[in-house]
């Protein structure tokens, strides 16, 4: 008889607007034995992302909605303590989907392999993982980045857009990033190096948000990786050159809103510059996977990209962790250490 006791965060009510803490509750549950097959992890790092809002609501998208009274699915990584499947013994390493919790069992059709050896464990939930992977298909394959070209990347010192920023500076392009604040600017141009960073919460209007990124792209804008919507896509569109590119990875600034967002006014720009504008997933590059970290594995070493993280500690602390990523309240990748 198993006698693991594992945390646990369930969805409680579904949020309107903003999450509360109200919509979250914490559980205990003792982990049954294992059948056929299955593992079981300790959860080591937990991952919460933006995305996961979406899932809150509870309506069809490219996955399905959380469901109210039971655990939270999010991106983890732990090692297999106990197991009934040869594939993976005990001692392996594990990234997996199910997260928000201490311990997971896992039927191991739903696991990766990973090598602790690579990079630290939690750098496969950031820039080893679905983050690193959002930033490096959806730049290079929807962006197409040539040597010289001007890239604006919102969101900038995010878990997406570092990463965004730094792989455009390999490539060759001008860089400018937004971010909230003077702490994560400077980090931006100083220890990852990119030409100009814009704090957006120093601009009260569109307008001012405009002028800035204009001074900062004195030559207009071939890239925009776009991860916040509203103001920063109406500036972009207005700053953007013929045929530029637009990768749609998020909106995060109407992921809580209440009613529906206005629409961009200048979006027929879209038209007479000939912009291609095109949503994606991480899910649409797995076939870059080997590629991927091969590449992002040498620029880690090579100190060519820098990682910022933001970590807190427990897994009682996640909602927390989560509802920080809307209100600027996480630095880098919003980690949770278990």
């Amino acid at each position: 008889m198993n006698a693991i006791v594992s945390k646990e965060i369930r969805l409680a009510s579904r949020p309107v607007g903003m999450p509360t803490a109200d919509n979250f509750e914490l559980a205990e549950v003792t982990m049954p034995d294992l059948a056929d097959r299955q593992v079981l992890i300790r959860n080591d790092w937990l991952t919460v992302d933006p995305y996961m809002r979406g899932r809150m609501y509870d309506m069809k998208s490219y996955v399905p909605p959380f469901q109210i009274g039971e655990p939270l699915q999010g991106g983890a990584v732990g090692e297999v303590v106990e197991s009934r499947n040869d594939a993976f013994p005990v001692g392996t390493f594990v990234n997996h989907m199910d997260g928000w919790r201490e311990y997971a069992i896992n039927d191991a059709t739903m696991l990766q392999k990973i090598d602790p050896s690579l990079a630290p464990l939690q750098t496969f939930l950031g820039a080893l993982g679905m983050p690193g992977l959002t930033a490096y298909g959806g730049l290079l394959t929807i962006g197409q980045p040539k040597e010289g070209e001007t890239v604006f990347v919102s969101a900038a010192s995010g878990a997406v857009g570092q990463l965004v920023c730094q792989i455009a500076k390999i490539k060759g392009c001008r860089v400018v990033g937004s971010a909230g604040g003077k702490e994560k600017c400077d980090w931006l141009t100083e220890v990852a190096g990119i030409d100009a960073a814009v704090d957006y919460k120093a601009c009260a209007t569109q307008g001012e948000l405009q002028a800035a990124v204009a001074e900062a792209c004195p030559k207009g804008i071939d890239i925009y990786f776009e991860n916040v919507g509203g103001d920063h896509l109406t500036t972009a569109l207005n700053l953007a050159n013929p045929w530029a590119r637009i990768p749609m990875c998020g909106t995060i600034s109407t992921y809580n809103a209440m009613e529906k967002p206005e629409g961009i006014s200048n979006l027929s720009m879209v038209i007479g510059k000939r912009i291609r504008m095109e949503g994606f997933i991480s899910f649409d590059y797995i076939g870059m996977a080997d590629d991927f970290t091969r590449d992002m594995a040498g620029w880690i070493k090579s100190g060519e990209v820098k990682l910022k993280e933001d970590v807190v500690e427990g897994v009682e602390n996640t909602p927390q962790a989560f509802m920080n990523l809307f209100t600027g309240g996480n630095f880098g990748k919003m980690l949770v250490k278990v």
